[in-house]
């Protein structure tokens, strides 16, 4: 179970689109736009893992095309959130959005091709409780959410406290060529996973 709780701490701190679009999120619009944002990631995290623990994401999966189309359309979706942050300038570029709220959360999190390999790998591993893969799965589920409630929230109270500092034009490129390199690793992972 320690081994279950180290890796979601681990999976869940690494930034990936949820994460960076959720700091953006606080950064541009504040409190209140980011926890509806991130109550949007939150049920769509959801269903991420109920397709992957009932075998859905599995099967639609397995068929080549499904899995193809469904990987270039994300990865074109995360490739354009990377350019529009790469090319944001001297301001701080997350990803801006018109309205983010709680649909735009469950869809970012529907399509994000680390959501459904992180919880791929942390619910068909680690079986730490086989007499009950129902208490198991229980068990994950309270661990999973244990941490990343306040880990979302700490990104998200990062991208807020960002926004209030006045910080040079210089740190300003450099975070967003940070920001969209973390996105663009995480598409060629993606890519690279698959094949």
């Amino acid at each position: 179970m320690m081994s279950f709780a180290l890796a979601v701490l681990l999976l869940t701190i690494t930034p990936g689109p949820a994460v960076l679009t959720l700091a953006g999120v606080g950064s541009a619009f504040g409190w209140r736009q980011g926890l509806l944002f991130l109550s949007g990631l939150f049920i769509g995290v959801h269903l991420v893992c109920f397709a992957v623990i009932s075998g859905l994401a599995a099967l639609v999966m397995a068929d080549p095309v499904v899995r193809t189309v469904l990987l270039l359309a994300s990865s074109a979706y995360l490739g354009y959130l990377a350019l529009r942050i790469a090319l944001a300038g001297t301001k701080i570029g997350f990803i801006h959005m018109a309205a983010p709220g709680f649909v735009t959360g469950v869809t970012l999190q529907l399509i994000n091709p680390k959501a459904y390999a992180v919880n791929t790998m942390l619910f068909s591993s680690f079986a730490f409780y086989p007499e009950s893969f129902a208490m198991e799965t229980t068990l994950k589920l309270i661990i999973n959410n244990s941490m990343w409630i306040p880990i979302h929230v700490l990104w998200l109270y990062a991208g807020v406290k960002v926004s209030q500092l006045n910080l040079p034009t210089h740190t300003h490129r450099v975070i967003n060529l940070i920001m969209a390199g973390c996105l663009l690793a995480v598409v060629g992972l993606s890519v690279w996973s698959i094949y």
